[in-house]
């Protein structure tokens, strides 16, 4: 894939050893190395076969996304101060979505900041949170509500680390690229619609990942601060993310790619009566996530709560006005669009309704 002007590289393999290549391009005496403590025992033991670091340079934070939270990077912070990093270190984050938005959060701000490497081990991770440059962790039960945009080096790819993932999580990564064909195009539409995540060819999967990511690439690479059509990528996510903040508040984990999902749905229901998406469209996206990701199971009473969730959205703008991003057809897309409440519960119950809670 070509390197934009002032973005990052992305290399997308099918083995490790490609990876290793691109990582010798950028060696530095100063290398550390950050992981969970999933992707240290089913990811970095494949990497440190090819690439070697000093066992004292090797991060390892705890698993999950209530763990992306700041003694998480005041602890990356402590080990590349203890160990002598300076700024010309190299951070790598080899891990999902939590790993590489941490770990680029604590190498962007550490000394002011550090170059890193985001290697994501995770589907997630590959088509949205390595890519583009947010980092951050979470805060008050709020999801990235700390962070900063600062692209990474270069995102290194490699589909084989996909295989180590249970279904459910290659069916969290999955809704961004439902997401991605949503706000880009009728053929990239078509290409996720055709596509079966519960069984994937991993010899062609690269063309379609390819595809996905260069759908947000183009996004980034017209709008990097979020100033304007940047602001597309959050279809979803407005509602997504107020379910998935709800549901840490209620003890309950559920995956990021879940959440949007369920988002999308009343997202898009938002979009046909606000921007007169096609009905047709419509149930077919809903059919589509419908197959894959169940429910999130919410009553009438946790409106105003789940309303109240999404007025800290960070595209809002003003304090208590929520700002969607709806579409009006498969690439036309309506950013800064205001929903009042009496729409957003109306959203709620079409979600209910089309699972039948």
């Amino acid at each position: 894939m070509k390197k934009a002007d002032n973005m990052q590289k992305i290399v997308i393999e099918n083995n490790i050893l490609p990876i290793v290549e691109e990582l010798n391009k950028c060696r530095n005496a100063s290398t550390f190395i950050l992981t969970d403590v999933h992707t240290r025992e089913l990811c970095l033991p494949s990497l440190l076969k090819l690439y070697e670091v000093p066992a004292e340079h090797l991060i390892t934070i705890e698993a999950g996304d209530d763990n992306k939270s700041i003694d998480a990077v005041m602890h990356v912070w402590q080990v590349l101060s203890e160990k002598g990093a300076t700024r010309k270190s190299l951070l790598i984050n080899l891990g999902g979505g939590m790993v590489t938005d941490l770990g680029g959060f604590a190498a962007s701000t550490f000394k002011r900041g550090i170059d890193y490497i985001n290697i994501p081990t995770t589907l997630l991770g590959a088509v949205d949170a390595a890519v583009g440059g947010k980092t951050g962790f979470n805060f008050n039960h709020l999801k990235n509500e700390i962070g900063v945009i600062q692209p990474a080096v270069s995102v290194l790819i490699n589909i084989g680390f996909f295989k180590t993932l249970s279904q459910e999580n290659l069916t969290s990564g999955f809704a961004e690229m439902i997401k991605h064909g949503l706000i880009s195009d009728a053929t990239v539409w078509r290409h996720i619609c055709e596509t079966d995540i519960t069984n994937i060819d991993y010899h062609t999967f690269g063309d379609l990942l390819r595809e996905s990511i260069v759908v947000k690439e183009n996004i980034v690479q017209q709008d990097p601060t979020e100033k304007n059509i940047r602001k597309s990528l959050n279809f979803g996510h407005t509602i997504g993310h107020a379910f998935e903040s709800h549901a840490i508040e209620r003890g309950e984990t559920k995956l990021h790619g879940y959440a949007v999902a369920w988002g999308m749905v009343a997202e898009l229901y938002l979009s046909h009566v606000k921007c007169g998406f096609p009905k047709e469209t419509l149930y077919q996206a809903i059919d589509l996530i419908k197959e894959y990701y169940g429910a999130f199971a919410i009553d009438c009473n946790e409106y105003e709560r789940l309303y109240e969730l999404m007025t800290h959205d960070k595209k809002n703008d003003v304090q208590g006005t929520i700002l969607f991003t709806l579409l009006s057809n498969v690439g036309e897309v309506k950013i800064n669009t205001i929903v009042d409440k009496k729409d957003v519960f109306a959203a709620l119950d079409f979600y209910r309704d089309t699972f039948g809670i």
